[in-house]
């Protein structure tokens, strides 16, 4: 691993309390990058802060963040700023999901889906854009944004259809956030995990079985690795942190309006 290969990029990550996020700026710590960790999750964040700074290699902040509010999207990016000088690069990775059969679908659950992964995503794309531009174009290299999709934002499941359609907002805010924020000298990509195993995806194991998806727990992973996986096993957070270390890096400065998928092979089933 380079420890140089990310420095003196200044990156905000939100949902970094565990998972894919944790994971990502453990990561990136590591290659010489600066970390400002936001999630509703202060413990979890502080916790993950304190692992990077003992590690000696990259810093970290950590941040008390609702991605719905806008007020605290401002903050989180204020923060990094505070912290670090600037921001260069905002990884909006906070998301939730909860299943539901379609014709069981209510504005609850809804409602609560599109908000974190939609609307959280679009105040956080346009708080961090904003503090971009009022910083100036680097002389380098481009601003960088990146999206957190899923494999759900180039297909749908019948048990996760909210879900579905917050991850094809997703892919709708790459494209559209990359034909308008260039102007800014800002590029907007993202990449789209298939099944990880997280906390997220433990969850969903039991909600699954809650709606009579599966018998019992264990089964829904198990049966997505051998029937929709090319690959025939599920993925990690450390097949994911590489791609995202990537696009944060200036080896992906020729990029802009991207999904990269990193599924397994999942798509082609």
């Amino acid at each position: 691993m380079d420890p140089n290969r990310l420095k003196g990029k200044n990156i905000l990550i939100t949902g970094a309390a565990q998972g894919m996020g944790a994971a990502n700026a453990e990561y990136f710590a590591a290659q010489g990058a600066n970390v400002c960790l936001g999630d509703i999750n202060m413990d979890g964040v502080q916790e993950v802060a304190e692992r990077i700074n003992s590690a000696g290699v990259g810093e970290a902040v950590a941040v008390k963040l609702d991605v719905t509010k806008r007020d605290e999207n401002a903050a989180a990016v204020a923060k990094t700023v505070e912290a670090f000088g600037s921001i260069n690069v905002a990884l909006l990775n906070a998301g939730i999901n909860k299943p539901r059969m379609f014709m069981d679908i209510d504005e609850e659950n809804w409602d609560m889906i599109m908000n974190v992964n939609a609307k959280g995503m679009l105040l956080g794309m346009q708080e961090a854009a904003r503090q971009m531009i009022k910083q100036g174009p680097m002389e380098d290299h481009p601003y960088k944004i990146i999206n957190v999709g899923s494999i759900v934002s180039r297909t749908a499941f019948l048990d996760v259809i909210p879900y579905s359609c917050s991850k094809y907002a997703a892919l709708a805010m790459i494209i559209g956030g990359a034909k308008a924020l260039w102007e800014h000298k800002i590029t907007v990509n993202g990449y789209g995990p298939g099944v990880v195993k997280t906390e997220l995806w433990e969850q969903l194991d039991k909600d699954l079985v809650e709606i009579g998806m599966f018998e019992k727990e264990g089964q829904s992973m198990d049966h997505l690795a051998q029937t929709m996986i090319l690959m025939k096993e599920l993925s990690t957070p450390d097949d994911v942190k590489g791609t995202a270390a990537f696009l944060c890096s200036d080896e992906s400065d020729y990029m802009t309006g991207q999904l990269l998928m990193i599924d397994g092979g999942m798509i082609m089933q």
